[in-house]
This record gives structure tokens, C-alpha cells and sequence, in this order.
């Protein structure tokens, strides 16, 4: 199968990019923003990514959709939206993060991200940003990275190594420039989300396989 079937096949079944799955429709404005971070942070934890896209509705539904928002609302609000969402083994840690991160994003960025962006001179400087956040670490920086580089174009391509596994294991590029070369930019978040579903299951790839 030649590398522009693979890709479309794979964005056709497993393309949807996590902050898409919870409810998120990625901009670059202050509320999506936010809403990524908070997704990155649930990603982060060593539960099911089901369960943290889960989590990360009930939260926004419960307020928690602005970093205002979020710190308006108690802490045990913020635990009785991610129990809801079934996220309990974390439930009482994360309402800690949840509120810290939120009064950080309002002291140092006025509630907007788009300030973390524009303070930064390159990914290198977002990622380090990033990991500044308690709760953020390697991992969630890599999260919040690969699904915004389609709102903050001067990151892309943004593939990190997990994303990189999962092409490798697809037989596509994993090199950034090429991996880009793939896709539209409104679509290389999607086709690196999937890279990263077909890293973390062999079942993905299977399904490329197959059709």
C-alpha cells in the first residue's frame, strides 16, 4: 500500500485528535487553550486516555472550561467532576494541580496562553514553558504540543518520539518535514494523533493493514 493510502486509511479510522474526542474545537483563543492544557494534565497520569478524555468533559462541563473558571470553582467541585468522569485514583491530586495551574495561567498569562506563545522564541522554549506547569511534564508537553501545532503553525511539524514509534511501526516517514509532506496542515495534528494510537496499540496498525 503506497504511504498516501496508509495515511488516508489511518485518518479515516483512527485520525481524531484527543482534544477532539473531549469535546474541544481547537482555536487560538484563551478558552480552547486552556481546555488543551487541562487535557494534557489527565493525559499525563497512568489511567486510560478514555478515561481522561472522559474527565476533561465532566470538568468543563462543571465550570472549569477558562483558567477563571476553574479557579472560581472548590476544590471538592473540581473532585466530584473528575469522580464523574472516573478518574478517582488521581481525583484528589488533580483538583490540587487543576487549581495551582489555573492560578499560574491567571498571574503570569492573564488567563491566556496565546502570552505563553508569543514569549517563547521557539518549540524548544514552548516545551520548557510548558513543563513549568506543575503537573506537566515530558509527556504532557509533548501532548499539548502535537494537537496545537495546528492553531500555532510555526511549531509544525511537531512529531515527538512517541509519534514517531507509531509511524515507524505504520512504515511511514517519521521525520518531521516528511511526515508533514503527507498532509494538509489543518490535518497534521490528526495524522500524528494517530501515530501515536498505532505507538500505544499493535491493533491499529492491523486495521491499516487490513483495509
Amino acid at each position: 500500500m503506497a504511504d498516501k493510502d496508509v495515511v488516508r486509511t489511518l485518518l479515516d479510522q483512527h485520525g481524531t485528535t484527543y482534544a477532539e474526542d473531549a469535546g474541544i474545537t481547537m482555536a487560538d483563543k484563551p478558552a480552547p487553550l486552556w481546555q488543551l492544557l487541562v487535557l494534557s494534565l489527565l493525559l499525563s497520569a497512568r489511567i486510560s486516555s478514555e478515561i481522561a478524555v472522559a474527565a476533561a468533559r465532566e470538568l468543563f462541563d462543571a465550570g472549569c472550561g477558562t483558567a477563571h473558571g476553574t479557579r472560581d470553582t472548590t476544590w471538592q467541585h473540581r473532585v466530584d467532576a473528575l469522580g464523574r468522569g472516573h478518574y478517582r485514583r488521581y481525583d484528589e491530586r488533580t483538583s490540587t494541580q487543576l487549581g495551582e495551574l489555573a492560578d499560574v495561567v491567571m498571574e503570569e498569562y492573564a488567563g491566556d496562553l496565546r502570552r505563553l506563545h508569543e514569549r517563547a522564541d521557539d518549540v524548544g522554549d514552548l516545551d520548557e514553558a510548558l513543563q513549568q506547569f506543575k503537573g506537566i511534564g515530558p509527556a504532557g508537553a509533548a501532548i499539548f504540543l502535537r494537537e496545537v501545532q495546528g492553531v500555532w503553525p510555526d511549531i509544525a511539524p511537531y512529531v515527538d518520539d512517541l509519534a514517531a514509534k507509531g509511524a515507524d511501526r505504520l512504515g511511514l516517514p517519521k521525520d518531521p518535514d516528511k511526515v508533514a509532506g503527507l498532509v494538509s496542515g489543518k490535518e497534521l495534528p490528526r495524522l500524528v494523533a494517530a501515530f501515536v494510537r498505532a505507538a500505544r496499540d499493535v491493533d491499529v496498525v492491523a486495521d491499516v493493514e487490513d483495509a
